[in-house]
């Protein structure tokens, strides 16, 4: 982040370290992108929002999965109510 910000060397800054670090130059530049929007310089989803947002989309999941199970019980004991026993 540091090269990137000084104009001399901003220039394939991202390239040069990812070839040093002996990583893909589009990873270096997706972390830096993250960090970025991380520290709040870039728009953009945080870390922790992303993380809460996962974790609300499974606990949905979880929810809709349990409310679906519920149905199903209440019709069964629904139609074991409506039959006629002997």
């Amino acid at each position: 982040m540091d090269l990137r910000g000084d104009p001399a060397t901003r220039k394939g800054a991202v390239a040069r370290v990812a070839e040093q670090l002996g990583i893909n130059p589009e990873t270096l530049r997706n972390w830096v992108t993250q960090a970025e929007v991380d520290a709040g310089v870039r728009p953009g989803t945080t870390s922790a929002e992303a993380q809460r947002i996962a974790e609300l989309e499974r606990e949905n999941r979880e929810l809709r999965r349990s409310n679906a199970i519920l149905r199903s019980a209440s019709a069964f004991f629904a139609a074991e109510l409506d039959r006629p026993h002997r």
